[in-house]
């Protein structure tokens, strides 16, 4: 909605919301305030509010003359089908569904319609009825939308629920009592709410999912629970009473392995489970906001083909409506206790009851009816239409009936009689229909192959009768459509079912994309039509339209208009959508423009191509701003000056410094053009346009230049005028329509709302279209404004939107409103009822005009080409027969004067040229082939190498006397990548092999040195140098008891530290003789080695990963490398294995070959030896062994160009009668190639060919020679030889039967060995799986390997690095030793020479020596600790510590407290020199101290 009625209403609270808060407010202050405790009280039952209080009016500005009852609604044509739920049955007459802005409820007998209009004029979300239909909900769309509670049949405002969702409810219902209401809020917030409607109070309220919610629903047995659907999601709700109170609590089905799916219909069973769709048509079962099953159909097949828009529970059964237009009825008990029978989740079942509505037929939503004691229910269809169907499922069960039909989806064009209250609409659901707009009703309406883009009535002056429509498709095509009185025809008056008719009159096409507008030439001599694709078309106008020719425009073309008849000149203005304005001349209608093609080029064109200014009019408005803003601060600075010189005070009138002002906004110009929506003449050359995009908010006055850049693309032409439109920055203006009476200028905005400006004389101005009037019509989100019209009396107006609804309004007030007329349906033409049918354009892939046209004229010219080559052969023809006429002339002379063959020739150059022209046709056909040729060899080659090279032939050897058989193994090339050479260890983990060996060898050369040189010696000494340090001489009684106890400690110490070694060194010596008593690595002991040797061989190894002790050396560690060895390894004894059992296979083979040749010449022997026998002392040869085609399986691959041509011509003989497969061409060549009689052979027919002549020769001879009597030696003679032939003939067939009976025994042998193989290789293979597995799981693992190595070489890098510090540090600590000697040297120095300076009898050696065994007992004392910390680290130290505490107890008791600064009283002048050598050596102590 605009923001119009809201800024009217901020000024003045005087709007249908300021209304209902007053009247609210007038209700709570006629009432005693109460305190918070009090319970609030409850809303009087029989409260009502007033209609014209809460419906949203039109909105008029200020200062506007237009009456706010300019438009009176009258009825409503269409019917959003598309919006998911829009059906609401009130009674069973009466449906009620949304209608833009308004609620309609309609009576399905009558066709009467009530509507209510929406509160706020945001639009209308749902609609809903009351479960016992004496009130609905409406929930409204806008900002802050209220649900309005209307009462029913009275339709009187009974409640309004506030506060529910910021932008717009998309759906409610209630609960199965009608207490409760569930509401649903769109984006932003998707709020779900609960209301006491009654109460109008929110009982609770959750935000309901993050994505767009289709449906909430209540439970029909428990109304404490809910179910909301949506977007990939569904949620199941309770209403809990908790401690805090009602609480609303929501939880999230999961879809677990079933695809995420929007859910749009569902439904919860009285168990609590809930039954939902999907989008591929299968139901899901839910329990614990799990899906339990997935139900479908036997076979798998969906439950419904599509998503499943609605799912009932009514009366025990199931039912759900699916977009397939199909009703199916399940039975309950199954569905409730299906469970999953196998890890697909799926469970078959069958449907009780199915109904299929039709083909096209796509239902949303059922509701159901009591109809005189039945059930009925009422059905949306999406394609358009509310039916009546019985689910009773019955033999007296009503068919289906279509009890309204509509439009589907948006209105794209409309048109209005010139004459009468006739009207028509097309839109995409291919349909053209007529209403009467009069009575309120559709008259008729025809469909075709593809859906209207374009409509246009033609004028009175094209058709006389007002019945002609043309209307243009998706496809390019254009048809003309007639409507008349069916009544009228001669022959059919009575006869007719239906008041008006539509007949095709003619149908042609184009253009090749979609018409978009239809425009007739005011004097009715042309018929314009434009198309996205760029061209406009003219046809001339007459009984049957004419094709004159088509222009191209350098856009996709948006709309069309004519001059007005005013103008001078007739042109026609075409607005294209890509920002250009083109003006054209109309063509001649009678001129043939051109003769081979129908595009029109020398048509004068002028091209206006708009250039955005709306930056510039904004840099404009802005400066103007800010000189205002100076203005107005000068003025009121001058205007306090006076006042000031006024009151007496002198001001100095000095300009006050201009502060720097922001930058002006920078000038921008889209990219991208911004779309013409529409556009109008206002004189000859000049045009308003309304644009989109950046540019929308004004209205432009443009106007055609003479001259300019030649390229419409390079133009950038500016409006000269720019009138504002308030409030259609991002509303623009889509459609304008005028009307004379009264003079009005009517705007279809995008929200779907409905401006009117009134005209004035002057015309169009920025004073003229300041006030208008304003109403909220169609959707605001979907129902852009389409068409605009006004009838032909102007007495009513007409709309329709992209949400398919289409209004009238009356023009005048209701007192005005005349008496409804008939309606004059136009007359049939003459002779129409002896017309034949007009064919119809039914394929869309047509060719077009343009494209008939040129086919034609290349089926012309080809025509004629065809004619001169058919004169040319038919010369040729004759000159030929002439020729032979000379020929056979020539023939019949005498020979001595016939001509010779050469002498005809008139030139042999000629046939020179034509054998080279033939030779060079060749070689350019070979050259041309050569291509194809070099990819077909290459292709043969490639599939050689993949299936021939790569693949060894398998061979099979079959026994000759029986049926035993040998096959070879079929074996690939071995794979490449476990074909490498075996490598070493890898390079990284050597070097860290290496750096962990080194570290270790570092570690052991350590503790070697450790063991060499232990901690308790190097005290041992440490102690031995201090004592010799401390033996100092017995100069002097003090120092001599100081000097002996020093001494008694130290002796104690070495005492204990001699004993301590000692014990030290006893125990090497235990552990040097147990040592030498341990055997060397290589003795061997003999009972132990046989036992190690029978245990190895009796008990095996018993080594566990899982131990604390098991370890792997390097070589029995696996890795990738070394599994992909093995496999490698084990892969290539297998290839190898089975090529030797092949090569044997073969050698098999090859012996049968050779065996055959030699039974071949055998049985050559055997039947010249037989020819010299008689017939009865033959014996039977053994027949011939033939080899099978699968024991040369290389011959498979060998064919020439015969065996291709015959095989060629066997498939071609086989596709023409359609042999079974025994006699195909394919087996035919298998078995001419492969079974064919060998070469051998057929030699072997000739040679019995002639062994068979040979015998009758030898029966003639012996026939002869009995007439002569032998001989007895001749006789003998024949005996040795017949018995020679004999044994001939047996030895050679035992020879040959020994042959077969040898071969089979080698083929059973080694067939014997080849299953003891298989055995063998089936073992290999099953090991090559377990290695592949595990190379599997190392490759997995090697990722943690890697890791584990970077971090080990990290810890060695940092170990290095320790072991350096290490290093420096010992050698920092020799250092530390050595200055530790100097000290002690420089220390004993000290004290002979503190002996030296005290002197024999000194008064003060006792004092003296007290400050010297201080520093002296200090330093030792840190000495003895850091001695003894270095004991510590060594055994026995807990022996040490009490001896070192007593020391230090002792040595502590020596310690005297005094002032060492102040030498005793009375010595100090004597003393002076020593006391300062005392100072001296006391300084010198110090700094000792301080150095250790």
């Amino acid at each position: 909605m605009e923001q119009e009625p809201a800024q009217d209403a901020e000024a003045e609270p005087s709007g249908a919301e300021a209304k209902l808060d007053k009247q609210d407010n007038t209700q709570v202050s006629s009432k005693p305030e109460k305190s918070p405790a009090e319970v609030k009280k409850k809303i009087n039952e029989n409260f009502f509010y007033t209609y014209e209080d809460v419906y949203s009016g039109p909105y008029v500005t200020n200062d506007t003359e237009i009456s706010t009852d300019l438009l009176v609604f009258k009825h409503s044509f269409g019917y959003d089908c598309t919006r998911p739920v829009n059906l609401m049955v009130m009674d069973r007459d009466t449906v009620g569904y949304v209608a833009g802005n308004q609620v309609i409820l309609q009576n399905l007998s009558t066709k009467h319609q009530k509507h209510v209009r929406s509160s706020c004029g945001g639009g209308i979300g749902f609609i809903t009825a009351h479960p016992s239909k004496e009130y609905f909900a409406v929930g409204e769309k806008g900002k802050k939308p209220n649900i309005v509670i209307y009462t029913y049949p009275l339709v009187r405002p009974y409640r309004i629920l506030k506060g529910g969702t910021e932008v717009a409810y998309v759906f409610g219902d209630f609960n199965r009592t009608g207490s409760l209401l569930a509401s649903v809020g769109s984006s932003p917030d998707y709020m779900l709410t609960i209301w006491d409607w009654t109460q109008e109070e929110t009982l609770l309220r959750s935000k309901a999912f993050a994505q767009d919610v289709y449906k909430v629903m209540f439970s029909a047995e428990n109304e404490e629970h809910l179910t909301t659907g949506g977007l990939g999601h569904i949620k199941f709700w309770k209403m809990a009473l908790t401690l805090t109170g009602l609480k609303l609590q929501g939880a999230l089905g999961r879809f677990g392995k079933t695809a995420v799916s929007d859910i749009i219909g569902f439904v919860e069973l009285p168990d609590g489970k809930v039954v939902s769709g999907t989008e591929w048509g299968n139901l899901l079962l839910w329990e614990g906001g799990l899906i339990k099953v997935e139900l479908c159909q036997v076979g798998h097949k969906p439950c419904h083909e599509g998503p499943i828009s609605q799912l009932i529970f009514d009366e025990g059964d199931l039912y759900s409506v699916g977009k397939d237009g199909v009703i199916r009825m399940w039975n309950f008990e199954i569905v409730d206790t299906a469970d999953p029978v196998d890890d697909t989740g799926l469970v078959e079942m069958e449907p009780m009851n199915e109904l299929w509505l039709g083909k096209n037929v796509s239902l949303n939503f059922i509701t159901k009816i009591h109809d005189q004691g039945q059930s009925f229910w009422l059905a949306q269809d999406t394609s358009g239409s509310i039916w009546k169907l019985d689910l009773t499922f019955s033999n007296m069960s009503h068919d289906p009936e279509r009890v309204c039909t509509f439009h589907s989806g948006g209105i794209e064009a409309i048109g209005v009689s010139p004459f009468t209250c006739l009207m028509a609409t097309t839109a995409l659901d291919r349909t053209v229909r007529i209403y009467d707009f009069s009575s309120n009703s559709q008259l008729s309406l025809i469909k075709f192959k593809q859906g209207g883009t374009a409509l246009a009535w033609a004028p009175a002056i094209v058709s006389p009768e007002g019945g002609l429509i043309a209307v243009g498709f998706e496809d390019g095509v254009v048809r003309m459509i007639e409507v008349y009185d069916p009544t009228l025809l001669p022959g059919h008056e009575g006869q007719a079912n239906e008041i008006a008719e539509i007949n095709l009159k003619q149908v042609f096409k184009p253009h090749a994309a979609a018409v978009t507008a239809l425009a007739y030439e005011p004097k009715g001599y042309v018929f314009a039509t434009g198309s996205k694709d760029k061209t406009v078309f003219f046809f001339a106008v007459k009984n049957e339209y004419r094709p004159i020719g088509f222009i191209c425009v350098p856009g996709p073309v948006q709309a069309l208009q004519w001059s007005p008849p005013s103008h001078d000149k007739s042109t026609l203005l075409i607005l294209c959508e890509n920002g250009f304005a083109v003006q054209v001349p109309a063509p001649h209608h009678g001129k043939l423009y051109t003769v081979t093609t129908y595009h029109i080029v020398d048509l004068p064109t002028q091209y206006f191509h708009f250039y955005s200014v709306k930056s510039q009019i904004k840099l404009k408005d802005e400066i103007a701003r800010r000189e205002k803003e100076k203005e107005e601060k000068e003025k009121a600075r001058l205007e306090w000056i006076k006042q000031q010189k006024e009151l007496g005070i002198e001001v100095e009138e000095t300009k006050e410094e201009e502060a720097e002002e922001e930058p002006l906004p920078p000038v921008y110009i889209p990219e991208e053009p911004s779309p013409i929506l529409c556009g109008f003449y206002s004189a000859p050359g000049k045009f308003w346009l309304s644009l989109g995009g950046y540019d929308s908010g004004f209205l432009y006055h443009c106007e055609f230049s003479h001259g300019g850049e030649e390229d419409p693309e390079k133009r950038k032409d500016e409006p000269f005028e720019v009138i504002p439109m308030k409030n259609t920055e991002n509303n623009p203006i889509h459609r304008i329509s005028f009307c004379t009476q009264p003079p009005l200028m009517f705007c279809g905005m995008q929200d779907g709302s409905l401006r009117a400006y009134p005209l004035k004389e002057e015309g169009i101005s920025e004073g003229a279209l300041k006030d208008y009037w304003y109403l909220n019509v169609h959707d605001n989100d979907n129902g852009q404004i389409r068409g605009i019209c006004c009838s032909h009396d102007d007495a009513c107006l007409i709309t329709c939107g992209g949400d398919g609804n289409i209004f009238t309004f009356d023009l005048l007030s209701e007192e005005e409103v005349p008496k409804e007329l008939k309606v004059m349906i136009p007359p049939p033409r003459r002779g129409l009822e002896k017309e034949k049918a007009t064919e119809d354009i039914k394929d869309p892939d047509a060719y077009n005009i343009e494209e008939y046209k040129q086919k034609e004229e290349h089926e012309r010219k080809m025509k004629e080409a065809e004619e001169k080559k058919n004169k040319k052969r038919e010369e040729l023809s004759a000159l030929r027969q002439d020729f032979v006429l000379l020929l056979q002339k020539n023939q019949e002379l005498p020979k001595h004067m016939q001509l010779h063959r050469e002498e005809f020739e008139m030139d042999r150059r000629i046939f020179e040229e034509l054998d080279r022209q033939t030779l060079q046709r060749i070689q350019l056909v070979q050259k041309q082939l050569a291509w194809e040729h070099e990819k077909q060899f290459i292709g043969l080659q490639k599939l050689q190498k993949q299936f021939q090279d790569s693949l060894e032939f398998t061979l099979t050897v079959h026994a000759i006397q029986s049926n035993h058989q040998i096959s070879t193994y079929s074996l690939l090339t071995v794979s490449e990548k476990y074909a490498q050479d075996k490598k070493q260890e890898d390079s990284k983990g050597a070097v860290h092999k290496e750096k962990w060996t080194g570290l270790k060898e570092a570690e052991q050369a350590e503790e070697e040195i450790s063991r060499e040189t232990s901690p308790v010696h190097r005290g041992s000494v440490a102690f031995e140098n201090e004592a010799e340090r401390l033996k100092t001489p017995d100069v002097q009684k003090p120092t001599t008891r100081y000097i002996e106890s020093r001494r008694q400690k130290i002796r104690r110490l070495i005492e204990k530290y001699d004993a301590l070694k000692a014990k030290i060194m006893k125990r090497r010596a235990e552990w040097h003789e147990l040592y030498k008593s341990k055997p060397r690595h290589s003795h061997e002991n003999s009972k132990d080695a046989e036992d190690i040797k029978e245990a190895r061989e009796t008990i095996g190894c018993y080594r566990l990963k899982s131990a604390t002790d098991y370890t792997l050396t390097a070589d029995e560690r696996i890795n990738t490398e070394k599994k992909m060895m093995q496999l490698a390894i084990l892969e290539d004894l297998i290839h190898k294995t089975k090529v030797n059992m092949n090569k044997e296979i073969v050698s098999l083979r090859d012996l049968k070959v050779s065996t055959i040749d030699e039974i071949k010449s055998l049985v050559k022997e055997v039947k010249s030896i037989q020819a010299n026998l008689d017939v009865s002392e033959h014996l039977p040869i053994p027949p011939i062994p033939q080899l099978h085609p699968d024991e040369v399986p290389e011959k498979i691959v060998e064919c020439s160009s015969d065996v291709l041509l015959k095989f060629k011509e066997e498939q071609e003989a086989k596709a023409e009668l359609e042999e079974p497969l025994e006699g195909c061409a394919s087996f035919r060549a298998f078995r001419h190639v492969f079974l064919k009689t060998p070469p051998v052979e057929e030699g072997d027919a000739m040679v019995q060919t002639g062994d068979a002549s040979a015998v009758v020769t030898g029966k003639q001879e012996a026939y002869e020679m009995e007439k002569v009597e032998p001989t007895e030696m001749e006789l003998e003679i024949l005996m040795r030889e017949k018995i020679k032939n004999l044994y001939l003939q047996e030895t050679l067939i035992k020879k040959i039967n020994t042959l077969v009976i040898n071969f089979d025994a080698e083929l059973r042998l080694l067939r014997h060995k080849k299953l003891k193989m298989d055995v063998q290789m089936k073992s290999a293979d099953l090991r090559c799986i377990t290695c592949c597995e595990e190379l599997l799981i190392l490759k997995k693992l090697e990722i943690h390997e890697d890791l584990l190595e970077e971090q080990i070489c990290a810890i060695i890098n940092k170990q290095e690095d320790i072991q350096s510090k290490l290093k420096s540090c010992l050698a920092q600590m020799e250092d530390r030793k050595s200055e530790i000697v100097m000290l002690e040297e420089r220390e004993k120095a000290l004290y002979a020479s503190f002996e030296a300076s005290l002197g024999e009898n000194n008064e003060f050696a006792d004092v003296l020596t007290d400050i010297l065994k201080k520093e002296v007992v200090y330093v030792e004392k840190e000495e003895v600790r850091r001695k003894a910390g270095e004991q510590n680290e060594n055994e026995e130290e807990d022996d040490e510590k009490p001896d070192l505490k007593t020391d230090e107890e002792n040595g502590g008791s020596e310690r005297i407290v005094f002032d060492d600064s102040v030498c005793p009283e009375g010595k100090r002048n004597r003393n002076q020199s020593g006391q300062k050598k005392q100072e001296t050596g006391g300084l010198s102590v110090g700094k000792a101290a301080q150095t250790e």
